[in-house]
């Protein structure tokens, strides 16, 4: 599912935005978040706000949950703010003003994680919607939240080529990283649901 929901979350305690992003990312977080690759969780931050998007409003309110968690324990304070993406207005805006806020789509089928993936960071909305539509076209199975994508691929070289080709048709602007997955990163355990984009993010 490729819905843009937001959840934006304001620290109150300076510095201790990239400590909440490691604990996001650590293999060790226990928690009841879906790991299949379509339903992945994006995560980046900047200052001392950090920023989750996902698929679908339940998994945001899982992962509410999985933050205020750690934060309760180390005795830090929080402001959550969760946004819709509206298509016309081209605009976050308050879930309940959305008729259908209320019900809760569907959870995809898991999928199996690629062995590498390409990520790209859009300069917006649109043009990230509209690749992945096109890739999708083609037969590829793109996850893309707001105007991050990630693209699964077989092999190293599979990957390299699809991200050349990206970068040649993407716009100019566009940030494409290709490397190994979650998956071959933590075979031996299972995977953070979490997809990190370090710092890139604007809101």
């Amino acid at each position: 599912m490729n819905d843009d929901w937001r959840l934006q979350i304001d620290l109150d305690d300076a510095g201790v935005s990239g400590q909440i992003s490691d604990h996001l990312r650590a293999a060790e977080l226990e928690h009841d978040l879906e790991t299949a690759f379509d339903q992945r969780v994006i995560v980046s931050h900047e200052g001392e706000t950090i920023y989750l998007y996902a698929g679908d409003r339940a998994q945001l309110g899982k992962a509410q949950r999985v933050v205020q968690g750690q934060l309760d324990q180390k005795g830090w304070n929080a402001k959550f703010e969760l946004r819709h993406w509206h298509e016309v207005a081209e605009d976050w805006e308050d879930p309940e003003a959305v008729e259908s806020a209320d019900e809760v789509p569907p959870s995809t089928e898991p999928g199996e994680l690629a062995e590498f993936e390409v990520r790209v960071e859009f300069p917006s909305h649109r043009e990230a919607k509209e690749f992945a539509e096109k890739l999708e076209a083609e037969g590829l199975q793109p996850v893309r939240r707001w105007k991050y994508m990630v693209v699964g691929a077989a092999d190293e070289d599979a990957a390299n080529e699809l991200a050349d080709r990206i970068r040649d048709e993407a716009p100019a602007d566009s940030k494409v990283i290709a490397e190994g997955s979650l998956a071959a990163a933590w075979r031996e355990r299972p995977p953070s649901p979490f997809w990190w984009l370090g710092g890139l993010a604007d809101g």
